[in-house]
């Protein structure tokens, strides 16, 4: 094969990484290039195309070092059977794109992830070396987010660990059964293990020196994981559960649902149709009610027949419906857990309102001003002049809010 300019190797693998979607960097304690005497910066906050508090757009450089693959995953667009066009970066065309890009100001950081070539050992070490080179040779201070291998050495990952902000390894998918339906030649306990030594490492890490009484830098954005949703038949029920597992097990950042997506000439135990985006973005709710709601896993979806989340309306709103007899909840009167139950009311809300009331009583209307739509709190809160009476239990409530809700058209 002739060997393929930069800017083709570019194209060839910054396409092949879109299907990866674990490349935040919320978490990630902030380097300063001051003290580094280098340059770039990280903030702590999401890049890769997500948007910071004050609503910069925050990019970051992701691409594969290569779309070789001796694995033979039949979800894998870039699996050894596939028909796709191959590249490979080397380590100096890594380091060389990442640094020309920053000072262009395109970037802020590198998510760096590879096929599996060779080895895994092979593939990891090459990883490793442009974190190395990036962070000791060009005093690169920038966000490095590194996928690495479960079947790589712990040494490699130990390795990774002292120049990455981040580092994941991917579940794949939700059950140990698809798993090895689906990508045979991976063993979930290898995954698995994986993850354990890493926050067993992270821990060793957190703690303070004898010598020194500081903490070693030690991926200081965590690791996190990700997996596909809807190539096979797991619900969403068992997605959580598996989600929740995870984050009691390895203390991750965070889990990153991916929506299957179909790829040529793929194996007939696929099914032919993606998964709406929109279960994807429930699952996201739905993790995020697990993370900072208090909502347990089992809660989420108790009482669903099926052990899906309802497309049409939030998980939040969805349980709220199904536990009627919790509610109306008093806006001045109840204490934190309880405003948390509320649908359509966020953390940020919430703490304006437990603020608020120190020092008057709420009405309706103030609410609706702090949260800019009462539509979903209406059934829900009683406030002061205000008591949804009989509303609250009305049988076609959902209707009725999911009409409400919906976003009116431009045209």
């Amino acid at each position: 094969m002739s060997a393929l300019p930069v800017r083709e190797k570019l194209a060839i693998l910054s396409d092949a990484a879109k299907y990866d979607a674990s490349c935040a960097s919320s978490g990630s304690a902030k380097r300063d290039s001051l003290k580094s005497g280098g340059i770039g910066s990280t903030e702590g906050m999401g890049i890769c195309h997500s948007y910071a508090p004050d609503g910069r757009c925050i990019s970051l450089l992701k691409i594969l070092l290569t779309n070789f693959c001796i694995y033979d995953c039949s979800y894998c667009i870039n699996r050894s059977s596939s028909n796709v066009r191959r590249a490979r970066f080397t380590i100096d065309e890594v380091v060389r794109l990442t640094m020309d890009f920053y000072r262009r100001n395109y970037i802020e950081g590198l998510f760096l992830s590879s096929g599996v070539i060779r080895s895994p050992d092979e593939t990891m070490g090459e990883m490793v070396e442009v974190a190395r080179r990036l962070r000791l040779d060009e005093k690169f201070s920038g966000y490095i987010h590194l996928k690495t291998i479960p079947e790589s050495s712990p040494e490699l990952i130990e390795k990774a660990g002292l120049y990455a902000d981040r580092l994941s390894i991917n579940v794949e998918l939700p059950t140990d059964e698809g798993v090895r339906k689906l990508a045979p030649e991976k063993k979930p306990e290898t995954i698995r293990l994986s993850m354990a030594r890493l926050r067993q490492k992270m821990e060793e890490k957190a703690a303070p020196t004898l010598r020194t009484k500081k903490r070693e830098r030690f991926a200081p954005g965590g690791q996190s994981t990700q997996m596909i949703v809807g190539a096979d038949k797991t619900s969403d029920d068992g997605i959580l559960q598996a989600s929740a597992r995870l984050y009691g097990s390895y203390h991750l950042r965070r889990v990153y649902y991916s929506a299957f997506s179909p790829i040529p000439d793929s194996s007939s135990s696929l099914p032919l149709q993606k998964p709406p985006l929109m279960r994807e973005h429930r699952l996201y709710q739905a993790d995020w009610l697990m993370r900072f709601y208090g909502f347990s896993q089992p809660e989420i979806l108790d009482g669903s027949s099926d052990g899906m989340l309802d497309l049409a309306i939030d998980p939040k709103l969805a349980w709220a419906l199904r536990n009627r007899g919790r509610f109306p909840v008093d806006i001045n009167r109840a204490d934190r857990e309880a405003l948390l139950r509320i649908p359509g009311l966020g953390t940020k809300v919430i703490a304006k309102i437990l603020a608020t009331r120190r020092h008057r009583r709420l009405r309706l209307e103030d609410v609706g001003r702090l949260c800019h739509s009462i539509a979903k709190l209406r059934p829900f809160i009683v406030a002061e002049g205000w008591s949804p009476g009989t509303l609250t239990d009305t049988q076609g409530l959902r209707d009725k809010i999911v009409r409400s809700c919906e976003q009116l058209s431009l045209f």
